[in-house]
């Protein structure tokens, strides 16, 4: 995956601003939530719940024989800006436990609330595994 920077842009701050993807399988993983496998969820707290919505995208990549430095693309839906704001932190440090440190193209939004009762966020990847 390479960057996009365009001449005289500053840097994201943890995320690019657009990526160029490798010719590849593409794989799309549904939103995932912050419950384990059996729709349970063990964290109330937006850290909590992302780091497993992560783990949970990890998991369905590997399905696929992807690994996390393939996501190209991730869209977070959170349903508390504020709670975001605070948590910024604690989120790049279990971002880069599962996921890792490269920048991906991401995109976060607050939403009204979610379908499964209980969920603070739902994370959206989509990943690019190169051709061999």
């Amino acid at each position: 995956m390479k960057k996009l920077l365009p001449p005289g842009w500053m840097d994201a701050k943890g995320y690019s601003h657009g990526v160029v993807a490798p010719r590849g399988r593409m794989v799309f993983v549904a939103g995932q939530v912050g419950w384990d496998g059996q729709c349970q969820f063990h964290a109330d707290d937006l850290v909590g719940q992302a780091a497993q919505a992560l783990k949970n995208i990890v998991a369905i990549l590997a399905e696929a024989g992807a690994r996390p430095e393939h996501i190209v693309r991730m869209t977070w839906y959170l349903g508390d800006k504020d709670e975001y704001d605070v948590s910024q932190k604690a989120l790049g440090r279990v971002f880069r436990e599962i996921i890792g440190t490269y920048g991906a193209a991401m995109t976060a939004v607050q939403v009204a609330g979610f379908v499964e009762k209980g969920a603070k966020v739902e994370i959206e990847a989509t990943a690019v595994i190169p051709d061999a």
